[in-house]
C-alpha cells in the first residue's frame, strides 16, 4: 500500500473532504505546473493490464498545442487528497501519466491517459542489439534509462537486481526485454521475469521491480463486513490456472541447458493439489485414491535464466500467480487511495467469514468516496 497516515486512513469511513488536484509537465518530469482546475478524473490501477495506471481526465484552463498540453511530450501526474477535521490535506499519488489521446474542450482538454510503461513500449530499438552480459540493475537502468531519462528504478527487496544476467539479442521489443514476452523467435524473455518479479510504473511513476505477491504477503487492509463491504459478488474461473510449472533455461550458445526444474501445487488441502510428484508418479493419484486430482501443467524456458535456484524462483512465482486467479472477488468498498494492484486485504465475506484476497484492480474516480475492488485468492477444501 501507498504511504498513508493512520489518521488519513482512519478518515476513510468518517467525513472527510477529498480534493483532487493534477500537475502538468513537457520537461519528462524535471519540472511541473499546476493545473488550474481538474474536472472529473478517473484512475484504473490494474495488475494484470501492461500498463499498470491508465485514466481519463478533464483538464480546465490549460494551454494547448506545443508550449502547453500535448499528446508528443506532455506528462500527467494526478493525486487524490484525504482532510479530515482538524488535519491538513494529505495528497495520496494517483499516477503518473502520458497522454494517449487528446479532445480540445470549450474550457481546456479532455485525455485519455497511460501510465509510463507506455513511454518503454513505444521506444522500440531501431536496430537489433545484444545486451549483456552484466548485471540485471545494469542492464535494466541503460534500456529504461533510454527511454525514460531521469526516471527513477527502483528494486524491492526480494528481487535480485545483482543477478547476472547472459549476453543476449533484443530484436525490436523494449519492453518485452525488461518485463516479459517473446522475441521474434517465440523464445521467451524478459530480465524481471527471469528473476521471478514483476516490473511497473507506481502511483508516483517510479518504474519498479517487484517480487510476485502472494497471499503469505502481509495483509495491508481489513474490510470489514456491513461497514466498508457492500454487497460482495463472488465469481470462480478456470481460465489461466496452471499447477504444474516446468522451467528451464537455455542461451543457445552451447553451454549446458538449466533445468527442467519442476514446481507444482502440493498442498492436499487446495482443490488445485497436483498430487504428491506428478512428474516422477504420475500415476500416484490413481494408486492412492486421489480421484480429484487434474493436472494444468505449463512450460517457461528462458535464455536468461541460469542456474538451477533462479529457475526454481521463477517457477515458484508463476505458480502463485497462475493458481491464485480461479477464485475471484468483486466488492465496493470505502476509497482508499493509498491501495494498490498486488496488496493483500482480509474481506469478510459473510458475517465472521474472513478472506485473504491480493487486489488486481482497485479503480476510482477521484473525489469520490467508494471504488470497486477485483482480488483473487486461491480456493482450498472445507475440512
Amino acid at each position: 500500500m501507498l504511504p498513508i497516515s493512520a489518521r488519513a486512513l482512519a478518515a476513510l469511513t468518517q467525513a472527510a473532504r477529498r480534493p483532487i488536484r493534477a500537475d502538468w509537465s513537457n520537461d519528462g518530469g524535471a519540472t511541473w505546473t499546476p493545473v488550474p482546475k481538474l474536472g472529473s478524473a478517473e484512475v484504473r490501477p490494474d495488475r494484470t493490464a501492461e500498463c499498470r495506471y491508465s485514466g481519463t481526465a478533464d483538464l480546465v484552463g490549460v494551454p494547448l498545442g506545443a508550449s502547453g498540453i500535448n499528446t508528443v511530450v506532455t506528462q500527467v501526474r494526478l493525486f487524490q487528497g484525504i482532510q479530515a477535521p482538524r488535519m491538513d490535506v494529505e495528497w495520496i499519488p494517483a499516477g503518473v501519466y502520458v497522454i494517449d489521446r487528446l479532445t480540445r474542450t470549450r474550457h481546456g482538454a479532455s485525455v485519455e491517459l497511460l501510465g509510463r510503461e507506455q513511454m518503454i513500449r513505444e521506444a522500440h530499438l531501431p536496430t537489433p542489439r545484444t545486451v549483456g552480459p552484466d548485471s540485471a540493475r545494469a542492464l535494466a537502468q541503460t534500456l529504461i534509462g533510454e527511454a525514460l531519462p531521469g526516471v527513477p528504478v527502483a528494486w524491492l527487496d526480494g528481487v535480485g537486481a545483482d543477478t547476472p544476467m547472459p549476453a543476449w539479442v533484443v530484436d525490436e521489443d523494449r519492453w518485452a526485454a525488461l518485463s516479459g514476452g517473446t522475441d521474434t523467435s517465440g523464445t521467451d524473455t524478459g530480465i524481471a521475469a527471469a528473476l521471478a518479479a514483476e516490473l511497473y510504473a507506481d502511483a508516483a511513476g517510479i518504474m519498479t521491480f517487484a517480487p510476485v505477491p502472494t497471499l503469505d504477503d502481509p495483509v495491508v487492509w481489513r474490510i470489514p463486513y456491513g461497514q466498508a463491504l457492500v454487497q460482495p459478488a463472488e465469481q470462480e474461473s478456470a481460465e489461466g490456472l496452471v499447477n504444474l510449472w516446468s522451467v528451464s533455461g537455455d542461451g543457445g550458445d552451447g553451454s549446458p541447458a538449466i533445468g527442467p526444474v519442476y514446481v507444482w501445487d502440493d498442498d492436499p488441502g487446495s482443490l488445485t493439489y497436483a498430487g504428491p510428484d506428478p512428474v516422477g508418479d504420475p500415476l500416484a493419484p490413481q494408486r492412492l485414491g486421489l480421484t480429484g486430482v487434474r493436472i494444468r501443467s505449463a512450460r517457461y524456458a528462458s535464455p536468461l535464466i541460469t542456474t538451477i535456484g533462479q529457475g526454481y524462483d521463477v517457477g515458484r512465482a508463476r505458480l502463485a500467480d497462475s493458481l491464485g486467479i480461479q477464485a475471484s472477488l468483486s466488492f465496493t468498498a470505502a476509497c482508499n487511495p493509498g491501495l494498490e494492484p498486488g496488496d493483500v486485504v482480509e474481506v469478510e465475506v459473510r458475517p465472521g467469514e474472513w478472506q485473504a484476497h491480493i487486489v488486481d484492480s482497485c479503480p476510482y474516480t477521484l473525489g469520490s468516496a467508494s471504488q470497486s475492488c477485483t482480488t483473487r485468492t486461491t480456493t482450498r477444501r472445507l475440512t
